[in-house]
C-alpha cells in the first residue's frame, strides 16, 4: 500500500485537481474531459484540438503521451506516427526533431496544415496558461521509475500538480508514478472486465490510484463497478461517450466525469439537461467569452 495516498481517503485530498472531487459536490454534474482535445472538430492531441475543447467549455483535456527515440516527451497516442501525420514509423525509433517535421494536421483537414506535433512541455505551458483547466495524463505503455520524471518534471515546472492526474493502463507504470512522483494523483485505466471486483478495488489500493477509469461499454458487462469503485472512496472517469444515450446512462451512475470526443455537444447537453454551473457561467473560456488565440509551433 502507498503511503501517499489509499483507495479511501480521496475524500480528504484537498487541494487538488476538481477531477478528485464527487459530481455530488456538483449536484450530480460530472466534468466535461476533451478526449485527446475537441477531436472531433481539430486534429487529435493537437494544440488546436486542445484550444478548442477549451473554447467548447471543457473542464479538462485527456492526452497521451509517448518517449522518443531520444527519449523526448511527445503528445501522440498511437505507437507509429502513420495514423495522425504524413510521417511513417514508431515513434520510438524517431527523434524529437523527426517527429516535429510531421504534419499532424493535414490528414483531418486541410484547414489544420501545419499542426505540429507538440511536446508535452508546449502542453503544459498550454495549460499553465488557462486557469481552470486541468489535465488527464496518459503515459502509453510501461514505464520505469526512471522514465516516469521526464513528464512529471514538465507537470510540476508548469505550476500544474494541483491540476493533474497521470493515468496508464499499465499497472506497473501507475506503480512507477507512484514511486516516482508520488504527489501527482494517479488513476488506473480499464479496458478489460476484473476477475472481480473486489479484486479490482484492491489492486487500486495497491497503486494508490484517485480514480478507476472504464471504457464506457464495459459498464454494460460490469453494471456494479462503477458503485464499486466510488464506495471504496475513488472517483470515475468513463471514456470515450459520445451519444446522449451514453451520457444520460453515466449521469444515471453517478459517475464523475465523461472524455467525449465531443466536449462541446456534452457541455451544451448538461447545460441544458441540469442547467448552466456556476464554474461555466464564470469560465473566462466558456462559449461566447473572450478567447486566446490558436497556438501554432513549426518548430
Amino acid at each position: 500500500m502507498s503511503p501517499d495516498r489509499t483507495a479511501t481517503d480521496v475524500s480528504h485530498a484537498s487541494p487538488g485537481p476538481r477531477l478528485l472531487r464527487p459530481a455530488a459536490e456538483r449536484a450530480g454534474r460530472p466534468l466535461v474531459v476533451g478526449h485527446r482535445g475537441n477531436s472531433s472538430v481539430a486534429p487529435q492531441n493537437t494544440l488546436a484540438a486542445f484550444e478548442a475543447a477549451c473554447r467548447a467549455g471543457a473542464d479538462a483535456i485527456e492526452l497521451d503521451v509517448r518517449l522518443t527515440a531520444d527519449r523526448r516527451t511527445v503528445v501522440l497516442h498511437d505507437d507509429v506516427v502513420d495514423v495522425t501525420t504524413d510521417g511513417t514509423g514508431r515513434v520510438d525509433a524517431l527523434t524529437l526533431a523527426e517527429v516535429r517535421a510531421l504534419d499532424a494536421g493535414s490528414s483531418f483537414s486541410r484547414a489544420f496544415v501545419g499542426q505540429r506535433v507538440p511536446t508535452f512541455e508546449e502542453v503544459a505551458r498550454f495549460a499553465a496558461q488557462r486557469p481552470g483547466l486541468e489535465l488527464l495524463v496518459e503515459l502509453k505503455g510501461v514505464w520505469s521509475v526512471e522514465d516516469v520524471p521526464l513528464v512529471t518534471r514538465h507537470v510540476d515546472a508548469a505550476g500544474l500538480a494541483d491540476r493533474t492526474v497521470v493515468q496508464s493502463f499499465w499497472p506497473p507504470t501507475v506503480a512507477a508514478l507512484r514511486d516516482a512522483a508520488g504527489h501527482l494523483a494517479r488513476a488506473l485505466l480499464l479496458v478489460l472486465r476484473p476477475d472481480s471486483l473486489d479484486e479490482l478495488v484492491a489492486v487500486c489500493a495497491d497503486l494508490g490510484v484517485v480514480a478507476c477509469n472504464p471504457d464506457v461499454a464495459l459498464l454494460a458487462h460490469e453494471p456494479g463497478l462503477v458503485e464499486a469503485v466510488r464506495g471504496a472512496g475513488l472517483r470515475v472517469h468513463c471514456w470515450t461517450a459520445n451519444t446522449t444515450d451514453e451520457w444520460e446512462d453515466l449521469l444515471g451512475r453517478g459517475v464523475d466525469a465523461i472524455m467525449t470526443d465531443r466536449p462541446d455537444r456534452l457541455a451544451g447537453w448538461l447545460d441544458a439537461r441540469l442547467g448552466r454551473s456556476p464554474e461555466r457561467a464564470a469560465d473566462p473560456l466558456a462559449p461566447g467569452a473572450a478567447v486566446h488565440a490558436v497556438p501554432s509551433f513549426d518548430g
